[in-house]
This record gives C-alpha cells, sequence and structure tokens, in this order.
C-alpha cells in the first residue's frame, strides 16, 4: 500500500478555540449557523477566500475530511434501518468514480452508520463515506441502495491511517483538507497524521466546559509529548480576524 495523502486540518474558530457555539448545537442548523455567522467580522470573508485559494494553489486537494459530528448530535446512534445483508468489500461505482465532471470528494467518516443523507454532491463534489468492518451492514446496504461510494477501513471502529492510504490508492487522493469538527481532528492529531494547521481566529470568546475546540478526544497519554508546531505564516486584518498557517514540526 502506498503513500497516504497530505493532510491539511483548516478550521476556523473563536479566540479561545471553539469551533461551535455549544456541545450539541451543530452548525448545519439555522439557528448556531446564524450566531456563528455574526460573529466573524467583515474581514473574515476576505481571509477565509484566500485560505481556500492557497490552499489549491499549493496542493489542490481533491478531498474533503467531515466526520458524522457535523450532521448528527453526539448522542446520536446508528440508524434504524431493515435488516439487509450488504458487503464489507468498498463500493466505488463506477459512474461515480470515473464521472467525467468528477472533481473533488466530500469524504464522511460515520463507522457507525449515524448519517442518513438527502444529499449526495452536486457540482463535481461526490459523497464519499468512509466506514468499518464493525458499521452495521444494514447501512452499508443503504448506502449501495443510494449509489453512495463507501470505503471500508478498519475492524472494530475506522482506521484513519488505513483509510487515508485506500483513498490514495484506490482513488488517487494526494491530499486531504480536513474541515471536521474537535474529534476527527482530535483523532487525526493523535494517531500522528497531521501535516498542516490552516487556523482562522475571529474576534469572539464562547466558553463553555465541553463545547467543542480544534483538538478534542483523550488527553495525552503520560510520556507522551505534544504535537509541535512551525510556523509558516500570519496575518491580521484590523477588524481582528487572526489567519495562522503552521507545519508539523517532524
Amino acid at each position: 500500500m502506498g503513500d497516504r495523502p497530505r493532510v491539511v486540518v483548516s478550521v476556523t474558530a473563536s479566540v479561545d478555540g471553539r469551533v461551535t457555539v455549544g456541545r450539541d448545537r451543530l452548525l448545519l442548523t439555522e439557528e448556531a449557523g446564524q450566531l456563528w455567522r455574526s460573529l466573524w467580522p467583515e474581514g473574515f470573508t476576505t481571509v477565509d477566500g484566500a485560505r481556500t485559494a492557497l490552499l489549491e494553489s499549493l496542493y489542490a486537494p481533491t478531498a474533503i475530511l467531515e466526520g458524522s459530528g457535523t450532521f448528527v448530535t453526539v448522542d446520536s446512534g446508528p440508524l434504524e434501518l431493515p435488516e439487509a445483508t450488504s458487503s464489507y468489500d468498498d463500493f466505488l461505482p463506477d459512474d461515480v468514480v470515473n464521472n467525467p465532471g468528477h472533481r473533488k470528494w466530500f469524504t464522511v467518516v460515520d463507522g457507525r452508520g449515524r448519517v442518513l443523507w438527502t444529499e449526495k454532491g452536486g457540482e463535481g463534489i461526490d459523497l464519499l463515506v468512509i466506514t468499518s468492518r464493525s458499521t452495521p451492514m444494514a447501512y452499508l446496504a443503504y448506502l449501495r441502495r443510494k449509489n453512495i461510494p463507501y470505503l471500508v477501513a478498519g475492524e472494530e471502529r475506522v482506521d484513519l491511517e488505513l483509510a487515508l492510504r485506500r483513498m490514495s490508492d484506490r482513488l488517487g487522493v494526494t491530499c486531504v483538507v480536513s474541515e471536521a469538527g474537535g474529534g476527527l481532528n482530535g483523532a487525526l492529531l493523535r494517531a500522528d497524521l497531521v501535516d498542516e494547521l490552516h487556523l482562522i481566529l475571529f474576534p469572539a470568546a464562547i466558553g463553555g466546559a465541553g463545547v467543542p475546540t480544534v483538538f478534542d478526544g483523550p488527553e495525552l497519554e503520560p510520556g507522551a509529548l505534544p504535537t509541535q508546531l512551525r510556523l509558516l505564516s500570519s496575518s491580521t486584518t484590523t477588524d481582528g480576524v487572526v489567519s495562522l498557517r503552521y507545519e508539523v514540526a517532524r
């Protein structure tokens, strides 16, 4: 199996590192999303656009990465679906993978089968779900019925490094941009899979115990060292937006 793709974590956060306004307040909902966007100063849009343009010019990423927690709350369990048989083989339908209009994968890690999909992509961006061999068979059958591609990586849970390598081997992905929440980004960090961090901070403090941050997940094990970063660039706007670009110092 070949090298894994480059992984860039690209996140927007408040100055205290929060990536949403509350523990179970999904930014896809109208109320939380409007509040979140209302905190952005006028200069944010320009800075965010520059970040996207830089990533495209540097790496031309062909996959965006999200976790299931972007779409469902932390307490949501697997979908209740009719019993069905399927296969733990990868499902990569030719009409999606080899579509001449395909440009990029919108990749979602969903090892428990929690997300019900109403949209599968558009404008050259196609949905790809990352599952494991413990994902409910009924959910894999559901994805097949919906003609949604999926990769199987891991036994009891999704193996992120294996998933990335399979994205490279099976789909030719060379760079992944993670726009996920703290849970998935924290898992990438603990697995030493992060290569760069592109962080935009806006001038508001949210606070709150348990509110997701840029990197969540388990604490460092005794004797383990924090991930050290090397600053590549920084900029600020007059209305308080800070843009930071780091690489992991290995």
